[in-house]
């Protein structure tokens, strides 16, 4: 199907330009979000008018979306799941909860907007591309963490198996003190006092 573009489409064209696509992007995305028209000889006469007002309108939305990623690009935001010991995650962090992440830390962004490249399905600082504009892009890192001091800990540069790997370590060394500690014990002999 021939389209013509209202703005500009990732991996497709820019605005103004006719496209080919199948028939199911376009009826299903493309017409429906209204960043295309049919490229019919009416449809192209009406684009053309109305050539300078949309391109207007998307130098407004871009300047806005530059200056909100400007605030937004480089940010941490925290999410609390719950995760076994070795991290991994019992479920998964989807966009719904980057843009609640993003929202209550005071930024108006929309789960469509957020892009992962991967699930993320364990614990540790994930980035994830949010998509303001067509052409504005920022990266933002997700704090997935167990607990709010496990996050701050993580913040800090330490992931959650150096983490284990420690406590674990604590542990089996407290544990061999109190063996080496029982077996000093059990070597005392009463009779070597005398």
């Amino acid at each position: 199907m021939q389209l013509i573009l209202l703005q500009r489409v990732a991996k497709l064209g820019q605005m103004g330009e006719v496209v080919n696509v199948k028939d199911g992007y376009a009826r299903n995305y493309l017409l429906p979000q209204g960043k295309a028209l049919r490229a019919s000889a009416a449809n192209i006469k009406s684009f053309e008018a109305k050539k300078a007002q949309l391109e207007a309108h998307n130098l407004d939305t871009k300047k806005e979306a530059e200056a909100v990623g400007a605030k937004l690009d480089g940010q941490v935001f925290t999410v609390i799941r719950s995760a076994s010991d070795a991290g991994a995650l019992y479920g998964s962090v989807t966009t719904r909860d980057a843009a609640e992440a993003a929202t209550d830390a005071g930024f108006t962004v929309h789960r469509g907007q957020v892009v992962l490249d991967r699930p993320i399905k364990d614990l540790g600082m994930h980035t994830v591309s949010v998509t303001l504009h067509p052409e504005v892009v920022v990266k933002v890192k997700l704090n997935v963490a167990r607990s709010i001091e496990e996050a701050e800990l993580q913040a800090s540069g330490k992931s959650i198996q150096e983490l284990a790997a420690e406590a674990e370590a604590a542990a089996e060394f407290e544990i061999a003190e109190l063996f080496d500690e029982i077996g000093a014990a059990n070597d005392f002999d009463p009779r070597d006092e005398r």
